[in-house]
């Protein structure tokens, strides 16, 4: 088919099998899978059944796969963070243009390799950064680009990372080890990269945070270690994992704010009268089905998603987990403040105790104030003029329903990966731009944990160095 890019993906997991495969199932004309390469059997078979992959083109292991040679024009690599470099490095040699997901290692002697691998080699490395893809950040940069606010004097960037999820991601689940990647890069390396794209490069940086709430010492009286041990708080605790996995609270709450009419009544009845619905849903097998939610993040918990898996999955894996008796390590909030080569002070505020998923922006310029509002079933800029004192909002064109992952970013970026390759179109977010968000983030943990003030021209220096020197030691 004309135009259409052959790849292989590394990792069908959730990013993998439900953002990159499902975009291809639904764009056919677009990117087609013809390889996959995962540990995981059940994984790697559905990934093949739904895109007929046959078995000679279904591996176990990446080093397989490459070893195969190029079997296609591009590689989509979606393992976990710390296995991103080897594969991407390997695909990139091999021949393979390469969309990696975000952070693009969890190292930064690994993140300097990939990009020298990427320039070496003269192939694509494009890096998942999805939210300069949006309508709604697009917006903002072109805003602050065009003078509409006059010069920019201050940004408040803040990422509020709503009680469940990071509950789910970052206490209970894959991320919440600073070992594997600290927060402020697996949750703000978009917010940074975002700062990076408005506002050019960092001067210098300094920040602050700690793990603040989810401790032990910090557990109710009689917390047992499992949810479901019977713990006497499960009416009360927000975090209470059969709220959260099997009624799907969370999940409901964002349906009832909704702009779909039948999306926040099913929402309002299943939160609100849920013996009702259970016996709806019994009786009416259309109501079970509009209700019965399988995806993330509950197909985290088990291949199996229906509910006596789950049940099971809670018992004895880790989504089960009381959320004060874990051993996660990783910061709860965290503050950077930067100043800027342009002179502009910008602030990142990033939480894990909101009650709304989403980002929020605050840019004050010389002529007006922007204040941006970008969640799950919201997105809203106001321009707030100075002189006349008038408010003016603008309006951000939804994405299509089916393509909401990330504001749209998600089918956005597949998009411009395939153009990329097809059209030789320029992208945002080459392997060098994307760096510079990674530096960010890794001197931002280091100021944290240090409590100094990082010189980035320095920094950038120094990570250069120990890049060359480490790859000089492998290879002696």
């Amino acid at each position: 088919m004309p135009g259409l890019i052959d790849a292989v993906l590394i990792g069908a997991g959730c990013r993998g099998g439900e953002v990159y495969g499902a975009h291809a199932l639904a764009h056919p004309g677009q990117i087609r899978f013809v390889a996959v390469a995962e540990p995981h059997p059940i994984r790697r078979g559905r990934f093949a059944d739904a895109h007929g992959i046959p078995a000679a083109r279904q591996f176990e292991t990446w080093q397989d796969l490459v070893s195969e040679g190029r079997l296609a024009e591009a590689a989509v690599i979606a393992t976990q963070d710390d296995m991103h470099a080897p594969p991407a490095i390997a695909a990139l040699h091999t021949g393979y243009h390469v969309l990696l997901e975000k952070p693009m290692a969890n190292t930064l002697v690994d993140c300097v390799r990939l990009v020298q691998a990427a320039e070496g080699t003269g192939r694509l490395l494009q890096i998942s950064h999805v939210l300069r893809y949006t309508r709604f950040f697009s917006t903002v940069h072109d805003l602050i680009d065009s003078g509409s606010l006059g010069k920019v004097i201050a940004v408040e960037q803040r990422e509020n990372v709503s009680y469940w999820h990071m509950a789910h991601s970052y206490v209970r689940g894959n991320w919440r080890r600073r070992a594997l990647s600290p927060m402020i890069l697996a949750k703000c390396c978009h917010d940074l990269d975002l700062l990076y794209w408005f506002l050019g490069p960092c001067k210098q940086l300094s920040s602050t945070g700690a793990l603040l709430h989810y401790r032990p010492e910090n557990a109710p009286p009689g917390a047992p270690a499992r949810c479901t041990d019977g713990c006497p708080h499960a009416d009360s605790c927000p975090w209470y994992a059969p709220r959260l996995y099997l009624d799907l609270a969370p999940l409901l709450q964002v349906a009832r704010g909704s702009s779909n009419l039948l999306e926040r009544l099913g929402a309002t009845m299943a939160l609100d009268y849920r013996g009702p619905t259970r016996l709806l849903r019994r009786l009416v097998p259309w109501v079970d089905a509009a209700l019965d939610y399988r995806g993330w993040p509950i197909s985290a918990l088990s291949e199996d998603t229906s509910p006596q898996a789950r049940w099971r999955a809670l018992e004895d894996g880790p989504y089960g987990r009381c959320v004060y008796h874990c051993d996660n390590d990783v910061v709860d909030q965290q503050t950077v403040s930067m100043t800027f080569a342009s002179g502009v002070s910008a602030v990142l505020v990033m939480h894990g105790h909101s009650h709304e998923e989403g980002r929020t922006i605050r840019v004050d310029g010389s002529h007006a104030t922007l204040l941006g509002r970008f969640t799950l079933n919201r997105q809203e800029i106001e321009l707030h003029d100075h002189r006349t004192g008038r408010a003016r909002r603008i309006q951000i064109r939804q994405p299509v329903r089916g393509t909401t992952g990330h504001g749209g970013g998600d089918a956005m970026l597949i998009t411009a990966f395939v153009s990329a390759l097809r059209n030789r179109s320029p992208i945002q977010t080459t392997a060098r731009t994307s760096l510079e968000s990674h530096l960010m983030a890794f001197a931002a943990d280091e100021a944290r944990l240090k409590g100094i003030v990082v010189d980035m021209d320095a920094y950038r220096r120094q990570a250069a160095a120990i890049a060359m020197r480490q790859m000089g030691e492998k290879v002696g």
